[in-house]
């Protein structure tokens, strides 16, 4: 749903609660205006679509196990987050839900009607707990709209496993009484988007209790993963979805995130814009502009995880380690060029399509990601895009339910091609799709997952970095994985095979880039990018952007030492929080 003004109604602001007020609070609400009609229960609850995330950038600011961004986020420097300056603790959207779910019990409208949008609020009800709780573990339950004495206001927290059962309960309730079972316009909460949405928490939270054993839940981690295989199911076995493949392999996936209009045979819900009601997002200012600032890059750690087409592993290949980039781009996965700018890749200038090479003034590592970059470069240095923000979509259900069977060692050969197989085969991938794995593959496992050892669960793990690349995923699966360590690894790039020559980087016979040391070098190729990967710069500061041990490979500097401590997996609660209400426990390791 396109972004709506929101009807707030907050009746209290103490303690627990800080409402962000959109109109002027009134004391006593006619709330027969409000609950007497279906008009007004839609209207109410179109508020709550202001939850999403809209911004069509959902990296989690480089809190990703295959991504990094030039700032380092606080999570991961020493000292960089402390109770002092945490935030995030802020309960505004609850209250607005928990008073619609208090006073939607007018007689006058049918039953149905009522449950119909009780589901939508709880719905989100659950949408916000589930955010809450990957932030902050342990958590008070509160199912209605507190006045300024309820006793509530100075609870302290219940049990993370209540959270997950109230939200679970939400879900259910959700998918049970939703009316709408589906919506070509992939643009309103629907039962299918609930049963998805059921099935990303019911995997986070069995997954969660499998390898966080120092919680003292893993009994309990199979009965959430047979939840998340049944919500998929609900999905998978409706037959109102599939994987768009309309595009060919060359442009079916990144047609999903350049459209304007929502994929509607794979994407289940979206945020959608329109210059018309000035409703637009940054993406080609934010995934082109060296000024901008909050893009991302992919690590080539990262970029080697991609397949060859044929199903091999590209570590597999002769020479992989010191291929240039024209070079390693070549015969693989095509998503990886739906992702990554890669030779060939034109974009539209004045009507006119052109060529359009890595900017390396803007990818610091040399990966410059397309997958949500518009093709149209008048939109480039000015917030105007139209393109879809894609919040829940096929793909990732299949993916949950691969995981989820993974996980419970139950995944056949018929389940790998429903899903993994489906999903590479829309990469162009030829070999591999109807059989699980045997063999694992070293590299993926030593460079990120060195504790799995099972081969079906080491390659769901590379197909959904590959396939939900960018979408907000990454910091939630180092979350429920616990390999939080993956945040402290280096931000590799591009390998260099020599200094001071000039490069043609997408094989149009122009020379675009020379990675040189000196830093003024004389005789400059008119046209050429000159990337300077010396020690220091010119004031004698140390340059971000220098080579690796092995003298090829661009390393990325982090100003900030990164540092991982396992009580990052939860965030702590602010101070001023526990001042108001010292019954609130902090969160454990931040005490």
């Amino acid at each position: 749903m396109t972004k709506t003004f929101i009807i707030s109604i907050c009746l209290a602001s103490v303690l627990l609660y800080s409402c962000d007020l959109k109109e002027t609070p009134v004391a006593d609400v006619d709330k027969g205006a409000i609950f007497g009609s279906e008009e007004g229960l839609r209207m109410y609850t179109n508020s709550f679509y202001n939850a999403l995330p809209s911004s069509g950038i959902l990296h989690n600011n480089g809190l990703s196990y295959y991504l990094f961004t030039n700032g380092i986020p606080n999570l991961i420097t020493p000292n960089g987050l402390d109770a002092d300056n945490a935030g995030g603790w802020s309960w505004s959207q609850l209250r607005n839900i928990n008073f619609f779910i208090d006073n939607c019990n007018n007689e006058l409208i049918p039953l149905s009607t009522r449950n119909n949008y009780l589901g939508i609020a709880r719905f989100f009800r659950a949408y916000f707990y589930y955010g809450m709780m990957k932030n902050f573990g342990d958590l008070p339950w509160i199912d209605h709209a507190l006045d300024v004495k309820d006793p509530l206001l100075t609870a302290t927290q219940d049990d993370r496993t209540l959270i997950a059962d109230k939200i679970k309960e939400d879900l259910d309730f959700a998918i049970e009484n939703i009316n709408k079972k589906t919506d070509a316009s992939a643009s309103t909460i629907t039962a299918m988007v609930a049963a998805a949405f059921k099935s990303r928490f019911c995997l986070w939270e069995g997954t969660f209790r499998k390898y966080h054993d120092e919680a003292g839940l893993s009994s309990s981690a199979n009965d959430w993963l047979n939840e998340a295989v049944s919500a998929s199911e609900y999905v998978m076995n409706s037959g109102a979805y599939s994987i768009y493949m309309g595009a060919g392999v060359d442009n079916s996936y990144r047609t999903l995130f350049v459209s304007k209009n929502p994929v509607a045979s794979e994407v289940l819900y979206a945020v959608t814009f329109d210059r018309s009601l000035g409703i637009v997002s940054a993406l080609n200012h934010r995934w082109t502009s060296v000024t901008y600032g909050g893009a991302a890059w992919p690590t080539r750690s990262f970029v080697k995880t991609y397949l060859m087409r044929n199903g091999e592993y590209f570590m597999d290949q002769p020479g992989a380690e010191a291929m240039f980039y024209t070079q390693e781009m070549k015969n693989r996965d095509t998503r990886l060029s739906q992702t990554v700018i890669s030779p060939g890749f034109t974009r539209t200038n004045s009507g006119q399509n052109v060529n359009y090479p890595t900017n390396f003034a803007f990818a610091s590592n040399g990966y410059q990601v397309m997958k949500f970059l518009v093709d149209d470069m008048s939109l480039d240095n000015i917030d105007n895009n139209e393109n879809n923000s894609i919040l829940f979509r096929y793909a990732e259900v299949l993916l949950n339910y691969a995981e989820a069977k993974a996980e419970l060692g139950t995944l056949s050969d018929a389940d790998w091609e429903k899903t993994i197989g489906t999903l590479r085969a829309r990469g162009g991938i030829t070999a591999g799709l109807n059989q699980k794995p045997t063999r694992v593959d070293s590299y993926l496992q030593e460079r990120f997952f060195p504790n799995v050892t099972d081969p079906s669960i080491l390659e769901i793990r590379r197909e959904r970095g590959v396939e939900l690349s960018l979408e907000g995923f990454g910091f939630d699966d180092i979350k429920r994985w616990k390999v939080g360590e993956l945040l402290t690894k280096p931000y590799d790039g591009i390998y260099i095979p020599a200094l001071d020559v000039a490069y043609d980087v997408n094989d149009d016979g122009v020379l675009d880039v020379v990675f040189t040391r000196e830093l003024n070098p004389a005789n400059k190729i008119p046209g050429v990018y000159y990337f300077y990967v010396g020690e220091f710069l010119s004031n004698g500061a140390i340059n971000n952007n220098v080579l690796g041990p092995d003298g090829h490979t661009l390393i990325v500097l982090s100003q900030n030492q990164r540092v991982w401590n396992d009580r990052n997996y939860f965030n702590p609660i602010p101070t001023s929080v526990i001042q108001m209400n010292p019954n609130l426990k902090q969160t454990p390791g931040w005490e």
